[in-house]
């Protein structure tokens, strides 16, 4: 199945680890060894090296922390492509990585050393070394991944801020329920493409089964969708459990106590004496 991005699109890649999301994202970069088909980005098919208008911004986890590089050093690095035959970034470069900075909020941290700063502050430096560049593609390896929940959403508006000015933005990630409420458009992937489109379309209890090979239940209340872990095993015999003693009325509650099970009970006694 093939898969085209529209321009100006904020797409969530998601799938099972190991499923290809970052195969996925690596072809868009160049840096995957044509097997079959073709790989067209901004109109030009992409050819082993990364084409011109598309910037990056890894998984944080394979970064090397210990190495002696402070935050603008880092965001001086996505001007490398651009700096013509002197390695050292010029005045504009410097200008320029001071505003994304400061757009970021993070220029107060631009002489800290990398390894100092929180995972969302790492994850604003990564993203202005791609921004320097004035990229019209952003693509992000689970830009959320180990982040606290306020940090995410940060992250994600950021992202949906940087995308209402034009950009297009191509980011793989493990939550689903964070592409249901923010991203207009995913894409499902396990070995190749299951299905692409709105999340309302996409997110069904079948796509989401063949994309995860587990079932996954979708639920939807007041406007809002939410993808949930069928219940099975212990859990579904717990509900059953729990379903039996409502319709017995409550007999183990009414003289005071509850039945515990017979290791439990012996605990009990134990603490008791």
């Amino acid at each position: 199945m093939s898969l085209a991005v529209p321009a100006g699109a904020f797409v969530g890649v998601v799938g099972p680890s190991g499923s290809g999301k970052t195969t996925l994202l690596r072809a868009i970069l160049g840096r995957v060894p044509s097997v079959s088909g073709t790989v067209r980005v901004l109109g030009r098919d992409v050819r082993g090296r990364p084409p011109q208008g598309v910037g990056y911004v890894p998984q944080i986890e394979t970064v090397d922390w210990n190495f002696p590089v402070t935050v603008e050093e880092v965001v001086h690095m996505g001007r490398t492509r651009h700096a013509g035959p002197f390695p050292w970034p010029n005045r504009a470069d410097r200008e320029e990585s001071a505003r994304l900075l400061d757009q970021l909020g993070i220029a107060a941290l631009a002489r800290r050393h990398i390894r100092d700063l929180s995972g969302g502050q790492q994850q604003r430096v990564f993203l202005a070394r791609a921004l320097v560049s004035r990229p019209q593609i952003l693509v992000l390896d689970e830009p959320t991944a180990g982040v606290d929940i306020k940090t995410r959403d940060d992250i994600l508006h950021l992202l949906g801020d940087l995308n209402a000015t034009g950009i297009t933005v191509i980011m793989s990630t493990h939550e689903l329920n964070s592409v249901a409420a923010h991203l207009p458009w995913v894409v499902c992937v396990r070995g190749g493409i299951i299905a692409s489109g709105d999340p309302e379309e996409v997110f069904t209890t079948e796509v989401l089964s063949a994309t995860y090979g587990a079932r996954l239940e979708v639920l939807r209340q007041d406007g809002l969708l939410l993808v949930a872990d069928a219940p099975h095993g212990l859990r579904e015999q717990l509900r059953h459990t729990h379903r039996h003693r409502h319709e017995r009325g409550g007999d183990e509650h009414e003289h005071g106590h509850a039945h515990l099970p017979a290791h439990e009970h012996a605990h009990q006694q134990e603490h008791d004496a």
